[in-house]
This record gives structure tokens, C-alpha cells and sequence, in this order.
């Protein structure tokens, strides 16, 4: 029976029910998007470091966990060192740029292609090698984002570059230059990082220790690699935690603003029909039950709506650009236990307000 009285008062306010929905799955589609775009971004980070093959990486004094926010301040000349150590066999200088053109941020390896594949070589999807110095590689999820092919032209730092190869998605950026080339266009001779392999995966904590106490690299940022991706995490990152609870924080404010608006409201135009109630011997337990059911009803609609379009947004923004959107389960699950815990909240004191109505006063409610 109360069930069947809740979905006629849902049904009987379509508009206010529809706004209701449609802003509970805002709330639900701002924490998928958001928390997911941020995720995911960070996941691809250390997915695409992890493919580059490398078991110990140099980074400048003072430089972020994330790769590609300094310019080149660590000199080549570290890495003719860090090559004679013992077990180190393979040294890679990498000059990384932050690129902005054409509205996509990006980030743009400059590499010494040798040295670089030895730590991993690309697997050529089409084209080859550089044979030019504006000569790029480019992996495949870029050129299909960007529906570029073999021989194409590509504008890049105000430079046009032509795409020599398109290599597997996996190895550190989508775009790669020849190092001496950005590093003309950079300004700079220095590098952003130095890519170490060792003989043997288990001598990676040695040859970080070696690099430490050479001279001069106390402050400089070396691990190795398995200790470099646990470091990749959203605790890890500058800020990227406190911007996941404040887009948390709005979401939520905005589905308790408008379950209390659309609630409050609706106990208002109600008053006659509690006291109806109250006077049959609706108990205030039942007048609170039915209104946190029917805002329960609401949620459960805007969480779907939430999470369908959340879905669809994300599959639409990996085909039409190369940005990763990460939904998993345990930030639909999150989402879901956010939005359900704000609508309560925000139905709370008009549930109470409504069980606290004297029946003689509602029923002379006009």
C-alpha cells in the first residue's frame, strides 16, 4: 500500500520527479567522469612508464612523482657517468616536453632512438624508424584519435613534423622526437630523465643506491622502477586528492540541495494528505518511512541515469580523443553509497517536519 502511494506521488509531480532524477545523476556522473578522467590519466602514466622497459629511473632534484613536469635541467653528462657503474648496461637520455597544440595537453619524448629501443623496442605498426630530424613517431591510439597516417604532417611547438612510424600504445609518451631535435627546439642541452637497465632486474636497487651517493646526486630523484610505480598512486600526486574530494564535495552538495528543495516542497503541498494519514493512525515512524522511500525511489533513478551516461560519456571521449576515462567498480560503488547517503540527508528534515504535523492543523490545511 505505501508503495504503491509513493510511486502515485512521484508520477503525480513528473517534473519535479524528472529534475529530482536528473540531478542525483549529475551528482553520480560528475564523481564517475571526474574521478575516472583523473584515474585513468594517472593509471596510463604508469602503464606507459612500466612499458618503457627500464629498471631504475633518474629524475632531476625536487621533480614531481609524474614524469614530464620539468623542462631539462639534469646534464647529459650524468648519464656517461651512471653507464660505467657496475651492472648498469643500458643508459637512456629522455628530453620530455609538455605539449599544448591543437587543444590536447601532450607529452612529447625526445629520445636517442638507439639507446631507447634497447631498453624496449617498438613494435612498428606501420612506417619505421626517424630518417629525418622532423621526423616523429607516433603510437596508435594517437593516430587513430587523430585519424593520422604514415607520411602525414603534424604541427607541433610551432614546427611541422611528418610521421615517420606509428608504433604500440605502451612506451612512456605518444609522441617521439629525436632527442637533439627537441632539445634545439627546447633551448636546452639537458635532459628530463635517464631510463637505466640493468643486467639483471634484481641489481635495480643497487644501481639506485650506486647513483645516490655518487657525488653530488643526494637530491636527485632515483629509484627504481618497481618503487617508482607504487609511488604512482592518487596520495602520491600533488593535489590530484584534495581535487577528488572537492569534486566530491560539489557533487554532493548539489544532490542534497535539490533532494531537500524537491522534498521540502513536496511535504508543503502534502500537508492535508499527512494529516489524512496521521488521523487513520499514520504513526511518525510511517510518515518518516514514506518519505525517505520515495527520496530512496529518486536516487535509484538518478544512479542509473548517473551511471548510463557516464558510461556513454566515457566511451564517446576515448573514440574522439586519447584521453582515458577509468569506471571501475569500486568508484560506482563510492558513487553509489555518496549518492544514496546525500539524498537521505537531504530528505531528513522535511521527513521529520512532515511527522511532526499536528493532524487537526493539517486537515484544516487549505
Amino acid at each position: 500500500m505505501m508503495n504503491k502511494m509513493i510511486v502515485s506521488n512521484l508520477a503525480h509531480r513528473p517534473v519535479r520527479s524528472v529534475i529530482s532524477i536528473a540531478a542525483i545523476g549529475l551528482e553520480v556522473t560528475l564523481i564517475l567522469l571526474i574521478v575516472g578522467f583523473s584515474v585513468g590519466m594517472l593509471n596510463d602514466s604508469r602503464s606507459r612508464q612500466a612499458g618503457i622497459g627500464a629498471d631504475v629511473i633518474v629524475l632531476p632534484p625536487g621533480s614531481a612523482n609524474l614524469v614530464g613536469v620539468t623542462g631539462a635541467p639534469m646534464p647529459m653528462k650524468i648519464g656517461d657517468i651512471i653507464t660505467k657503474l657496475p651492472h648498469v648496461t643500458v643508459v637512456s637520455p629522455v628530453l620530455i616536453q609538455i605539449s599544448t597544440t591543437g587543444g590536447h595537453v601532450q607529452n612529447l619524448f625526445g629520445i636517442d632512438l638507439k639507446s631507447f629501443e634497447t631498453l624496449h623496442p617498438f613494435t612498428y605498426l606501420k612506417g619505421g624508424p626517424f630518417q629525418e630530424e622532423n621526423d616523429i613517431l607516433v603510437d596508435d591510439i594517437y593516430a587513430n584519435g587523430n585519424r593520422k597516417k604514415v607520411g602525414d604532417s603534424v604541427n607541433l611547438l610551432n614546427q611541422t613534423f611528418r610521421i615517420a612510424g606509428i608504433v604500440a600504445h605502451g612506451q612512456g609518451a605518444r609522441i617521439f622526437l629525436t632527442l637533439p631535435k627537441l632539445q634545439d627546439l627546447n633551448g636546452a642541452r639537458g635532459v628530463s630523465a635517464f631510463y637505466v637497465k640493468a643486467d639483471k632486474p634484481g641489481n635495480a636497487e643497487a644501481i639506485a643506491d650506486e647513483i645516490k651517493n655518487m657525488p653530488n646526486m643526494g637530491s636527485y630523484g632515483v629509484h627504481s622502477m618497481r618503487e617508482y610505480l607504487s609511488m604512482l598512486t592518487p596520495d602520491n600526486v600533488p593535489m590530484l586528492s584534495t581535487f577528488i574530494r572537492i569534486v566530491i564535495g560539489i557533487s554532493v552538495t548539489i544532490g542534497f540541495i535539490v533532494i531537500f528543495q524537491a522534498m521540502y516542497a513536496a511535504v508543503m503541498e502534502r500537508t492535508r494528505e499527512i494529516g489524512i494519514l496521521k488521523s487513520l493512525g499514520a504513526s511518525k515512524l510511517y510518515i518518516v518511512n514514506a518519505i525517505l522511500r520515495e527520496t530512496t525511489l529518486l536516487a535509484i533513478g538518478g544512479i542509473v541515469l548517473g551511471i548510463a551516461v557516464s558510461f556513454a560519456a566515457s566511451a564517446g571521449i576515448q573514440k574522439r580523443t586519447t584521453l582515458p576515462v577509468e569506471i571501475n567498480s569500486g568508484w560506482i560503488l563510492r558513487a553509489v553509497m555518496i549518492a544514496v547517503i546525500g539524498s537521505i540527508a537531504g530528505a531528513l528534515y522535511p521527513a521529520f517536519k512532515a511527522a511532526q504535523k499536528d493532524p487537526i492543523d493539517a486537515l484544516a490545511y487549505e
